[in-house]
């Protein structure tokens, strides 16, 4: 689902993810310029991501070189207490749009033995979203991100067992409208799953789960709230089926993601739908 393929592929593939998160804690948070308190919020993207390993991506006998691109949709609803000229007042604010496009022009795969591959992919978030300071719900963060991710991903091709684990650091850009530079947030990210026999095809049954901690304080003009460094861990079950259509392969993959330990975010749960086809 998220490797690169050792011989030449186009791949298409939907994410739908939705979130549903709160401050569990009477903490402000910096939104768009504001300072919000006791926000709440509800988001819901669907992306079309593009994976292509072309012809030429051989390298050697080891190594596949890959690229993709995701293009998401994003329906955003957050409400909080701000301030405003007659005191603090409950704000809602809904948006809809085109969000931030994930741009991955360098993967690459290194193929230790059929059932365990070394991954290595540099992505960049681009801020083709919609983002207005002073506005609670965007659908675009109004920066650039790029994230160096290295991964080891085991799947016994006798037992059914899938082990995966993605470690990524994601480097941000200044805001320009707000001069708010988020820190730099590292992130693992892993599942252990039992594949089997069902339905002609092959199911899974696992569990996934991630641990995010920002590792620099967020800085700039705009950071009135001091480095706000803020951390999180989600875990939950998932579970996954692939079977041929029409000589293709399709896959499916839905994951629920409880979050806990949170500090200077929301916390709340997480759904994410992946589903594939293989051309």
């Amino acid at each position: 689902m998220d490797g690169v393929s050792p011989t030449e592929t186009l791949i298409a593939r939907i994410n739908m993810l939705h979130y549903d998160g709160e401050v569990t804690a009477n903490r402000a948070l910096p939104i768009a310029g504001l300072s919000a308190i006791n926000a709440d919020a509800k988001s819901t993207a669907v992306g079309l991501t593009v994976f292509w390993r072309p012809e030429w991506g051989a390298i050697g006998e080891k190594w596949s070189y890959g690229m993709s691109a995701t293009l998401p949709l994003v329906d955003i609803k957050v409400s909080a207490d701000v301030a405003s000229g007659i005191g603090t007042a409950r704000r809602t604010d809904n948006e809809q749009g085109l969000g931030d496009a994930i741009l991955i022009p360098l993967m690459f795969n290194y193929n230790v033995n059929p059932d365990l591959n070394i991954n290595m992919r540099l992505s960049a978030y681009a801020p083709t979203g919609s983002y207005e300071v002073g506005r609670l719900a965007n659908t675009g963060k109004n920066f650039w991100s790029v994230e160096p991710t290295l991964a080891m991903m085991y799947f016994g091709q006798k037992n059914g067992i899938e082990v995966s684990v993605f470690g990524g650091l994601t480097m941000n850009e200044e805001n320009p409208d707000t001069l708010y530079k988020s820190g730099n947030q590292f992130h693992l990210d892993g599942t252990l799953a039992q594949h089997f026999p069902f339905g002609g095809g092959l199911a899974s049954v696992g569990v996934t789960g991630y641990y995010y901690k920002q590792v620099t304080g967020d800085s700039g003009a705009g950071a009135t709230l001091g480095d706000f460094k803020a951390k999180t861990v989600g875990i939950g079950p998932s579970v996954s089926y692939i079977r041929k259509l029409n000589g293709h392969e399709l896959l499916a993959e839905l994951k629920w993601l409880h979050e806990t330990t949170t500090q200077n975010r929301l916390e709340g749960d997480t759904v994410f739908l992946k589903a594939m086809l293989k051309f």
